[in-house]
């Protein structure tokens, strides 16, 4: 089949909205960031991924308003303001913490602390990150890229950061490599669905 988006992302016979099943699957972008007076928020976004190696470079996408608002989600005005945030990796096994995290929760609320979540210090940038997390990528804010509203005047915005620091915890770590079985990454789907690491195989790019 084919459609036009501009007619709109639910055409017949799909029940909801399509496009996000259509790029899968994606990795979550966990970000920590800072209010000025030091509440600590923390939020799951599954519009995230690396942009470039050198230098390293992430973006992620807090998008649409704060619940019953019209007000800026605290991820794009915390690292606006601050300009620093963490990525900190998901993994299946934090897959209940994340969930949690994605909850509405006034922006007094320490939500890394809200999850149950211990936080450790960060070495170049304020904001913590989730020590349970076998990766951590402490950023610098770059900008922020305003995308098209939605029909409904939702804003998207793409936020950018530079990687200025590194976390990797030790036991991920497998004859100089890291080892992506150990760090069990979960992944997101459309809909309501995730997925953990399966099969891994090489591929060598020809000469």
């Amino acid at each position: 089949m084919f459609f036009e988006t501009a007619s709109g992302l639910k055409p017949a016979p799909f029940k909801y909205s399509v496009y996000n099943a259509l790029v899968v699957p994606r990795p979550i972008g966990w970000i920590s960031s800072m209010s000025p007076e030091g509440v600590v928020n923390l939020a799951p976004y599954s519009f995230f991924n690396a942009l470039s190696g050198d230098p390293p470079c992430v973006m992620y996408c807090p998008n649409g308003w704060k619940a019953g608002t019209k007000e800026a989600k605290d991820s794009l005005t915390n690292v606006e303001t601050t300009g620093e945030f963490v990525f900190n990796m998901c993994t299946y096994e934090l897959r209940y913490q994340m969930n949690e995290t994605s909850a509405h929760v006034p922006a007094s609320v320490d939500e890394m602390a809200e999850a149950g979540l211990e936080a450790a210090p960060c070495k170049l940038v304020k904001p913590p990150r989730v020590k349970a997390s076998p990766i951590a990528l402490e950023c610098h804010y770059l900008q922020t890229i305003h995308l098209p509203a939605a029909r409904d005047g939702r804003p998207n915005n793409v936020v950018i950061g530079q990687v200025v620091g590194i976390h990797i915890a030790d036991d991920v770590i497998t004859d100089g490599i890291i080892d992506v079985h150990k760090v069990n990454p979960l992944a997101r789907l459309g809909y309501m669905d995730y997925a953990k690491l399966g099969e891994v195989f090489t591929m060598y790019r020809p000469e």
